[in-house]
C-alpha cells in the first residue's frame, strides 16, 4: 500500500486523478492490515472457540447453556469472518479498478519505467488480495460446517437433557396427580428430620385419607374417581407452603411434611383449612357425565420428636391417628 500511495504522489497534476481519489484509500489501508491483524485475530478466535468444545462434567442444564453460548460465539466469529471476506473482495475490485483507470489515463503516453513497475506491483497486490479472499472463503466454509455441526449436537443434547429430566420426574412423581410419590416424600422427610435434629426444630407429618372415596369409583367409574383425585391434588398443591411437601401415598391417601411448626394450635388450623379445601364441591365432567361430589377427609398428625424420631415412626403414628379421626368423625386427630 505504501507503493500505491507513493505512486499516486508522483502522478503529474495535469493528469486526472478523480477516479483514484474515489477509491477510499483509508479502507484499502484497512484491508492491507487485515491479513496480519483483524483477520488473523478472527481466525485464532474461531480455532480457539472450536478447540474448547470439550465436554465438561457438570449439570445438564449448565452444560447446555455453555454449549449454547459457545455456539453463539462461533456464529459471531463466522459473521465477522464473512465481513472481512467482503472487505477483501471489495479491496481487490477497487485495486483492479484503480489499475485499469491508471492504464487508461497513461495509455496514450509512453509509461516511465518506474510508473510501469509500480503498476505491475499493484497488479501483484490485486492477485494476492484475491488469493487471500479465496483462502478466506475456504476458512468460512469450514467455520460454517462447524456451526452446523454444533447446532445439530446442541439439538441432540437438548433432547437428551429433556428426556433425562422427564425420566427423573416420572421416577419421583405420581403419574395421575403429578404430586411427589413415596420415594420423593421419604427423601424430603429424611432431609427435614436431619435439619430438625441439627437445629432443634419441630416438624409434623400429616396422613390424609378421603372418606368413602370407594363409593365414587363404584357409582361413577374410575375415570370420574381419577378426576376427583386430580382436582383435590391440585388444590393441595396450590395451598402448600414453599418449604412443605404434599405427596400421593397411594390410592386416596396423601402425606404432608410440615416444616417448622410452632405448636398444636398451629397444626390444628392447618388441618382445618385442608379439610375445608377438600370438602369444596368438585365440578367433574367425564364422558358426558357431570357430577359435583363433595368429599370429606380425615387427617392424622404426628409431631417430631414427641411422636417419633424416624420417618417410618412418624408415618406409622400419623396413620394410626388418621384412623382414629375417621372412627370418631372428628376430621383430624393427633398421635397419642
Amino acid at each position: 500500500m505504501k507503493l500505491v500511495r507513493s505512486f499516486l504522489g508522483r502522478v503529474p497534476a495535469r493528469y486526472p486523478v478523480l477516479l483514484l481519489r474515489s477509491l477510499h484509500l483509508d479502507r484499502i489501508g484497512e484491508y492491507a492490515e487485515t491479513p496480519r491483524g483483524q483477520f488473523r485475530r478472527l481466525l485464532v478466535q474461531g480455532v480457539s472457540t472450536v478447540s474448547h468444545c470439550s465436554y465438561v462434567k457438570t449439570g445438564p442444564k449448565v452444560l447446555l447453556q455453555k454449549r449454547s453460548e459457545r455456539a453463539e460465539s462461533l456464529a459471531k466469529v463466522l459473521e465477522q469472518s464473512e465481513h472481512v471476506k467482503e472487505l477483501v473482495e471489495e479491496c481487490a475490485e477497487e485495486l483492479a479498478s484503480a489499475n485499469s483507470g491508471i492504464k487508461q489515463e497513461f495509455g496514450r503516453l509512453h509509461l516511465l519505467p518506474r510508473v510501469e513497475s509500480a503498476i505491475g506491483k499493484s497488479e501483484a497486490v490485486v492477485e494476492k488480495v484475491q488469493e487471500a479472499s479465496e483462502k478466506l472463503a475456504v476458512v468460512n466454509d469450514a467455520l460454517e460446517g462447524q456451526v452446523r455441526e454444533r447446532n445439530m449436537l446442541d439439538h441432540q443434547l437438548a433432547a437428551a437433557v429433556e428426556q433425562e429430566e422427564s425420566a427423573r420426574h416420572a421416577a419421583l412423581h405420581d403419574v395421575l396427580t403429578d404430586l411427589p410419590n413415596r420415594a420423593l416424600f421419604y427423601d424430603r422427610l429424611e432431609h427435614g428430620l436431619a435439619q430438625a435434629k441439627r437445629h432443634g426444630r419441630t416438624l409434623a407429618v400429616m396422613f390424609l385419607d378421603l372418606d368413602d372415596f370407594k363409593r365414587i369409583n363404584d357409582s361413577h367409574g374410575h375415570d370420574v374417581g381419577d378426576c376427583v383425585l386430580q382436582t383435590i391434588a391440585q388444590r393441595l398443591k396450590e395451598n402448600t407452603r414453599v418449604d412443605d411437601t404434599v405427596s400421593r401415598y397411594g390410592g386416596d391417601e396423601f402425606l404432608y411434611v410440615l416444616m417448622e411448626i410452632r405448636d398444636n394450635e398451629h397444626l390444628a388450623l392447618i388441618a382445618e383449612k385442608i379439610i375445608e379445601m377438600v370438602q369444596a364441591p368438585c365440578d367433574i365432567a367425564v364422558h358426558d357425565v357431570n357430577i359435583c361430589p363433595s368429599i370429606k377427609a380425615s387427617i392424622g398428625i404426628a409431631i417430631f420428636p414427641q411422636d417419633g424420631t424416624t420417618a417410618d415412626m412418624l408415618v406409622k403414628n400419623a396413620d394410626r391417628a388418621m384412623y382414629r379421626a375417621k372412627q370418631n368423625k372428628s376430621g383430624y386427630s393427633f398421635a397419642e
